[in-house]
Parts: structure tokens; C-alpha cells; sequence
């Protein structure tokens, strides 16, 4: 395990899921880590665990549709622990369930702008603050649905696609100079955000993958640490699927 000890990151949609796994094992590997979430109460609940198990971490409020509450939370991890190191970009919906024709304008831009606006907000400020810091590591969350498509998925979709492109194109502007940035692509995992799924609908999700279950949050965890590690110091620009094999097919 990679020792993070000395650093600071900052992980988006930490309350929960991927975001949560992710905060728990980069604190159980010796980083600062501000635990970001629009649910506070999800979000200190994290920290708690965080702080009972001996690591250092602080929440943070903030909707990453909101650019000034994105950079509020970069500004508040510099504050708090002294530089910004490493970030998870992870905060995300699924939004509508509909066929593209049928998709409200609303819903639509409530997706782009958690999704993909968020994303980039994350970058414009992480970015800056790890230059200023001496470098660091970025890892974007992106989906097994960023490099195919499905139906009735319109907005996900179109956002997990931009968010691997952004990850690109950031990559290349930055790696010379000390940030490496790369988009981890889950598949279907078995978080909250599928908590409302019939059994029915569950099982056939379980069904896609050729490995015969769903991920685990610990699993895609395992797979960003590495990408923020040292250990990943020529991984840039890179695209890592975590999917039991679904996009082999």
C-alpha cells in the first residue's frame, strides 16, 4: 500500500459509494483528506469513521454544480491542511430514465451540470492549487457508459464521454508540469445510487457484466489509489475500467 502520509486530498461525493471508499483508504494510507459531499450529514459521518480509525480528515458542504463552492472546497483543503495534493472527482447523478426525445430540458442540464460542469469546475481550481503545491494527481470519475453507449441514459452518457476527453486534454496541458490526470470507468457497482432498483432490474444489471455480480465501491477504490499513488508516477492521460470484464464484450 502506498503511503500517502504528509499529503492532502480532497474527494467529491465522499458521503457514499465510490466516493466514501475512496476517502477511507486514502485516509487509512496516512492523507489529510476533506471529505466533500452536498449531504453534510454524510459527509461528517465519514469523517467520524476517518478520525475514529486514526486518520486525519475535515467535511466540506458543496454542490459541484456550483463553481464558487467547488473552489471554496480547494481553498478550504489548503486552509485546513496546508496544500491541496490530490483530488477525486467523483460527485454524480444518474438523472432520467427516458428515451433522448423524451428527456426534459430540465433534467438535461441538472446532469450536465453535476456530471461534466462539476468535473471541470474541480480541474479549473485542484489544478492551480497543486502547481502551487509542487504537483499532484487527479483521478476523474467517469463510466463504463463514457466509452459506450446505452439507451434512455442520454445525459449520463454524453457526460461520462466528456469527462474522459476533458481528462485527456487536461492530461496533456499538465503532466510536464508535475499533474498527472487520469479517469477511472466503473461499472455497474453496488452503491446507493442503485438502491431503488427492483430485484428484477438488479439482477439483469448483475447479468451484463461477465464476471456474474456487480462491483464493489472497495474494488474501484483499489484502482484510483493506485492512480494517485507515486506508484502510478508515468500514468497520465490514461483511461482505467473497473467492470468485470463488460466492455470486453
Amino acid at each position: 500500500m502506498s503511503d500517502f502520509s504528509g499529503k492532502t486530498a480532497l474527494v467529491t461525493g465522499a458521503g457514499s459509494g465510490i466516493g466514501e471508499a475512496v476517502a477511507l483508504r486514502l485516509a487509512k494510507q496516512g492523507a489529510a483528506v476533506v471529505v466533500s459531499d452536498i449531504n453534510t450529514e454524510a459527509a461528517e459521518k465519514v469523517v467520524q469513521a476517518i478520525k475514529e480509525a486514526g486518520g486525519k480528515a475535515a467535511a466540506f458542504t458543496a454542490d459541484t454544480s456550483d463553481h464558487e463552492q467547488v473552489k471554496a472546497a480547494v481553498d478550504f483543503a489548503c486552509s485546513e491542511f496546508g496544500a491541496l495534493n490530490l483530488a477525486f472527482n467523483n460527485a454524480g447523478i444518474l438523472g432520467a430514465t427516458v428515451p433522448t426525445g423524451e428527456l426534459s430540458i430540465e433534467d438535461w442540464h441538472r446532469v450536465i451540470s453535476i456530471n461534466l460542469n462539476g468535473v471541470f469546475y474541480g480541474l479549473r481550481y485542484q489544478i492551480p492549487a497543486m502547481l502551487k503545491a509542487g504537483g499532484g494527481a487527479i483521478v476523474n470519475t467517469a463510466s463504463i457508459l463514457g466509452l459506450i453507449g446505452t439507451e434512455n441514459l442520454a445525459g449520463y452518457v454524453a457526460a461520462k464521454h466528456a469527462v474522459s476527453g476533458l481528462t485527456k486534454t487536461a492530461a496533456l496541458e499538465y503532466s510536464s508540469k508535475g499533474v498527472r490526470i487520469n479517469s477511472v470507468h466503473p461499472g455497474y457497482i453496488d452503491t446507493p445510487l442503485l438502491s431503488s432498483l427492483d430485484k428484477e432490474t438488479y439482477d439483469a444489471l448483475k447479468s451484463l457484466h461477465p464476471i456474474g455480480r456487480l462491483g464493489r465501491p472497495e474494488e474501484v477504490a483499489n484502482v484510483v489509489t493506485f492512480l494517485l499513488s507515486d506508484e502510478a508516477s508515468f500514468v497520465s492521460g490514461s483511461h482505467y475500467t473497473v467492470d468485470g470484464a463488460y466492455t470486453a464484450q
